[in-house]
């Protein structure tokens, strides 16, 4: 007769032994994987180092596949501007009209303030920039929201500086590798950065949703004054990010504040500037009493 198909580990001590080491594996792997997340949660910058050498090995690659993703968006947008050039070309017309009508009036403003600063004898801070990289990566199905530098300590880079495209602020440098650097998205939800509105300087805070979008929230709460269209800038309360830097559009009224797009999206963006942290001017001195008055 022929033997059972399915028989117990016990009539073999391969059987056996295999058996026991598939769950003395599965046990230890479920152990060290318990304490890998005690010590990340006790200590998240216990792994750091580990996860800025993973990233600078993984910057190479992430460079190339950046370039070869910049090159086939332009092509297709080659090929798309072939078909709408005509339209697009009088939309442009338009609008390079009305921005010479603004860019005179900016013009006269400049002008306006920098007299104004004469007189206030006000100089302001070296705004030159750290370094020049492009975004290599960036999440895209997690709430949490992080890219990848493609510049670490051999450019400069330190954790803390603001980084920014031509279109607005991105987000600041979290981690830093040696050739790489991980930064914290505007979007993401342990982002809060001060703002104002750009045309009466209302004040609040911008509050990334984990969805690509930002939650604005007022500051002083009553009557909600934001209307959809209204550009948020940064205010630069607090140091860190360097006043009037873009940052969102409002596209929904809520009653406590509204939600924003963000104009400068990670994926779209392809070289951005690490900025030193900004830090607003000290107090002047208090003025010397006159001689002889008390």
């Amino acid at each position: 007769m022929a033997p059972p198909a399915n028989r117990r580990s016990g009539f073999s001590r391969r059987a056996q032994y295999s058996t026991f080491f598939q769950y003395t594996a599965g046990v230890l792997g479920a152990v060290v994987g318990l304490g890998l997340l005690v010590v990340s949660m006790v200590n998240p910058n216990a792994f750091s180092a580990l996860r800025g050498a993973a990233s600078d090995l993984t910057e190479s690659p992430a460079q190339a596949t950046a370039g070869g993703r910049r090159a086939g968006k332009d092509f297709m947008a080659e090929i798309g501007g072939f078909f709408l050039s005509g339209r697009e070309h009088a939309r442009l017309e338009r609008e390079l009209a009305e921005a010479k009508v603004r860019i005179a009036r900016a013009q006269a403003t400049e002008t306006e303030n920098r007299r104004l600063k004469q007189l206030l004898d006000l100089r302001e801070d070296d705004g030159r920039p750290v370094a020049y990289a492009r975004l290599v990566s960036s999440t895209g199905a997690s709430t949490r929201r992080f890219a990848t530098l493609g510049a670490g300590t051999d450019k400069g880079v330190v954790k803390g500086m603001p980084v920014r495209s031509p279109m607005g602020l991105v987000g600041r440098v979290l981690e830093v590798g040696m050739s790489s650097a991980c930064v914290l998205l505007i979007t993401d939800t342990e982002s809060i950065v001060p703002v104002r509105r750009a045309r009466d300087g209302v004040p609040a805070f911008a509050q990334g949703h984990g969805d690509g979008t930002i939650r604005i929230r007022l500051v002083n709460l009553g009557l909600n004054p934001l209307r959809k269209g209204d550009v948020m800038v940064t205010s630069g309360s607090g140091g860190l990010y360097r006043p009037g830097t873009p940052l969102a559009v409002i596209t929904e009224l809520l009653r406590d504040g509204a939600m924003a797009r963000v104009l400068s999206n990670p994926s779209d963006t392809d070289y951005v500037v690490v900025e030193r942290a900004w830090a607003p001017p000290p107090p002047p001195p208090p003025a010397e009493p006159a001689p002889g008055s008390e």
